[in-house]
């Protein structure tokens, strides 16, 4: 496979609010022993902003709205929901909650952490998509910390 060309060395924006509540599920996340890769496509056409691998196989989506027309906005997340064992919303304290679906995960975050406020219901994958997933995690992962450790590879 040949290697991808150089990236320009481009100045990087600042994190959007949507990225700042991410890290902040990630943090906390991990404080739960779950890893977290952000950006994740489980399949075409779809991309979760937060994908979690629990300690025994679980998957959770998390998706982190910055604002009601963020939400409002988003016409794919029912989509996400054949791809988790687990679906949350993550929106910082100011969010108007009231907009969410009741029957879904839910977590309050800012940049720095987050709560779990409400679990959102369980519904196992089949071994065979479970499988599926768990690897395009760990390529996902690996790819970012190739992109992360040879930045001129990029990856980004």
């Amino acid at each position: 496979m040949p290697l991808p060309q150089p990236a320009l060395d481009l100045p990087v924006p600042p994190p959007r609010p949507g990225q700042l509540l991410a890290r902040g599920v990630c943090r906390h996340l991990l404080s739960h022993d779950f890893v977290t890769v952000e950006e994740m496509t489980p399949a075409p056409g779809l991309r979760v902003d937060v994908m979690a691998l629990g300690p025994k196989g679980e998957l959770w989506v998390i998706e982190c709205k910055s604002s009601r027309a963020d939400f409002q906005g988003d016409r794919k997340w029912q989509g996400y929901l054949e791809f988790c064992d687990r679906f949350f919303w993550a929106v910082d304290a100011d969010f108007p909650v009231e907009l969410l679906p009741d029957d879904m995960g839910l977590i309050i975050a800012d940049h720095y952490d987050a709560e779990i406020v409400r679990m959102g219901p369980e519904t196992k994958l089949a071994a065979p998509r479970r499988k599926h997933l768990t690897h395009r995690f760990a390529r996902h992962a690996a790819l970012r910390w190739h992109g992360a450790r040879d930045p001129g590879l990029g990856l980004r």
